[in-house]
């Protein structure tokens, strides 16, 4: 990738659209979530189920992908109230998770990326896939969150009467196979050390998918060296900076 920077500027068409498009994921997660948990399972074909979890998994990777964008202040950059209010939201229905103490960790991990003061990275043992994992989840695992989400659970099953066959397929398999998925195609490809050792100060490559395949795989956080270089550009901007920083 060539080192030339590239001047990218927020216009106010932009900012109408990130905000536009958060309300559009987080109003699209939560239409499917009520429609799936209210299925007669009996009555769809299995196919048909598999892809409403898939889809629901792509939905909650949605959600995250828009709590990281109000990290950077680019959801809604002309009004910060409302950026966060959007990312803080975004979190909460993805699973109760303070926007305020992410955002410290995410903080971190662009400052320091790929190193020990890096929240998403290895401690230098635990370099394969399922054990960095198990490793990155640990340092986001909260008993009080865990207890919250039970609650969840419990008022959604006896005052709801939503089954709890719906509820693991739609609510909470999507939800871990969605952390598998931001944190394989956004961390695992993207901060993985080279067997050259890291080529640029961002300590971070991008991945290679065409912008279709970019897009279905993880919203293009997958170009995540560009993430790096331009941490105010949004998500779905990223192709475009990719585009001309290879002309």
């Amino acid at each position: 990738m060539q080192s030339l920077k590239i001047s990218f500027s927020i216009t106010e068409e932009d900012s109408i659209l990130g905000l536009a498009i958060a309300i559009a994921i987080i109003s699209l997660w939560a239409m499917s979530l009520i429609f799936l948990l209210n299925l007669d399972l009996d009555e769809i074909p299995i196919i048909w189920l598999g892809v409403g979890l898939v889809l629901q998994m792509f939905l909650y990777t949605g959600l995250f992908i828009t709590a990281h964008d109000a990290m950077h202040g680019v959801v809604y950059p002309k009004n910060p109230r409302i950026n966060n209010f959007v990312g803080t939201v975004a979190l909460l229905v993805y699973g109760l998770f303070s926007y305020k103490e992410l955002l410290k960790k995410h903080h971190l991990h662009h400052r320091f990326p790929s190193s020990e003061k890096d929240p998403d990275f290895h401690d230098l043992k635990h370099k394969d896939f399922f054990s960095w994992y198990l490793y990155f989840m640990k340092n986001y695992w909260s008993w009080t969150r865990l207890m919250g989400l039970g609650l969840i659970f419990i008022i959604l099953h006896f005052a709801f009467q939503v089954p709890i066959a719906n509820m693991a397929l739609f609510w909470i398999i999507p939800s871990i196979l969605s952390s598998v998925q931001l944190f394989y195609f956004g961390t695992f490809l993207t901060h993985q050390e080279p067997e050259e050792g890291y080529t640029n100060p961002h300590r971070a490559k991008s991945t290679s998918f065409p912008v279709f395949w970019s897009f279905i795989t993880c919203y293009h956080f997958g170009y995540h060296e560009e993430h790096h270089q331009y941490p105010n550009v949004p998500c779905w901007r990223l192709p475009e900076v990719r585009e001309q920083q290879n002309c």
